[in-house]
C-alpha cells in the first residue's frame, strides 16, 4: 500500500496526538526511560496547538486512508526546526519517518530557510542514523534536566517580564551568541507575556522566551542564564535542556536538586555557528 502526505488539519489534531503518544512512549518503554507525554490527551493538545499555528508547516502521512504518522516545521524564525515527528508503531521500519523528514525539508528548501535544526533522543539509535543520512550533523550534546527551578537570587541581576521595547535588544544578543535571531519566537513570547529578560549594570544581558522544554533562552553569562533559570514560578514541560559541555551550568543545576533524565543531540543542516555565550535550546533547537 502506498503512503500518501498531505497538508495537516486541525482535525487530525486527536489521532495525530494518539500516535505521538504512543510512539513516543514506545521507544522510551524500550530503553527504560520516562514518556514524553503523560497521556494521549496531552499530546493531541501539542497537536492541536501545532496544527492550528500560521507558521507550523504540517505533514501528515496516510497508509490506506488512515492516519500513521505526522512532522512540523517552525518557520517562525530565519531558522526552521523539526519536529515533533512521530509514526504509529504499528507500521514504523516501512521508511514512513524518511518520507516525512524529506517533505520538511524540502519545504525549508522551497522557503528559503538558511538552516534547519532538530533535537533528537541520544539513546534512538535508529532516527540519529536517519538524520545523519539525510545530511543532519552532530552540533551538541544536551542533558534534559528536571525538576523545580533553583529558588536562587544573584546579586547585581534583575529579572523581569519582557516587553515589546526588550524585543531589539533580545535579537540583538540572539545574533551575538548565535549568529542569527529567532524574533518570530521572542514576538510571540512577549505578547503571550511568558518571557523574560535578566538586566545587569543597566542593559539587558540574557533573555528566555519561557523557561522550559519548547522555550530557548540566551544570555551573554552563566550568571545572567542562573538569574534567568532561578527567578522562574516553574518549569514548562519535562525539562530544559542544558548543553552537556557547560559545565558550570549543567553542574549548577545538579547541585540545586535538578536531576538529569536524558542526553539528546541538537543536530542541524545549513547555518550554524557555535554559540558565542550562553544558551538553553528548546526541543526543536
Amino acid at each position: 500500500m502506498e503512503v500518501k502526505l498531505r497538508r495537516g488539519t486541525s482535525a487530525d489534531s486527536a489521532e495525530c496526538g494518539r500516535i505521538c503518544f504512543e510512539a513516543f512512549k514506545s521507544i522510551a518503554s524500550r530503553h527504560n526511560f520516562p514518556k514524553d507525554f503523560p497521556s494521549a490527551e496531552v499530546a493531541s493538545g501539542l497537536m492541536a496547538f501545532l496544527l492550528g499555528h500560521p507558521n507550523f508547516y504540517s505533514t501528515v502521512a496516510e497508509l490506506d486512508g488512515r492516519i500513521v504518522g505526522s512532522n512540523f516545521l517552525d518557520e517562525r524564525s530565519t531558522i526552521a526546526g523539526v519536529g515533533p515527528i512521530s509514526v504509529d508503531p504499528k507500521v514504523q521500519t516501512r521508511g514512513i519517518g524518511r518520507r516525512l523528514m524529506e517533505d520538511v525539508l524540502t519545504r525549508s528548501r522551497t522557503r528559503g530557510f538558511g538552516g534547519v535544526r532538530l533535537v533528537q533522543a541520544g539513546y534512538n539509535n535508529q532516527t540519529l542514523c536517519l538524520y545523519a543520512k539525510l545530511g543532519f550533523r552532530t552540533r551538541e550534546p544536551l542533558s534534559l534536566v528536571t525538576g523545580s527551578p533553583p529558588k536562587v537570587k544573584l546579586a547585581g541581576y534583575t529579572v523581569r517580564s519582557a516587553g515589546k521595547k526588550d524585543i531589539d535588544a533580545c535579537n540583538r544578543l540572539c545574533r551575538t551568541v548565535h549568529g542569527h535571531d529567532r524574533a518570530g519566537e521572542v514576538e510571540e513570547a512577549v505578547r503571550e507575556n511568558t518571557a523574560t529578560v535578566v538586566e545587569r549594570l543597566g542593559r539587558v544581558t540574557g533573555y528566555a522566551t519561557s523557561i522550559g522544554f519548547f522555550a530557548h533562552a540566551v544570555s551573554e553569562t552563566n550568571e545572567d542564564m542562573m538569574a534567568l533559570i532561578g527567578a522562574a514560578d516553574n518549569i514548562t514541560g519535562p525539562g530544559i535542556l542544558v548543553p552537556t559541555r557547560n559545565h558550570a551550568l549543567f553542574t549548577w543545576c545538579l547541585e540545586n536538586d535538578m536531576q538529569l533524565n536524558q542526553q539528546m543531540t541538537l543536530m542541524s543542516i545549513g547555518l550554524y555557528c557555535g554559540p558565542s555565550g550562553t544558551y538553553l535550546p528548546s526541543v526543536l533547537y
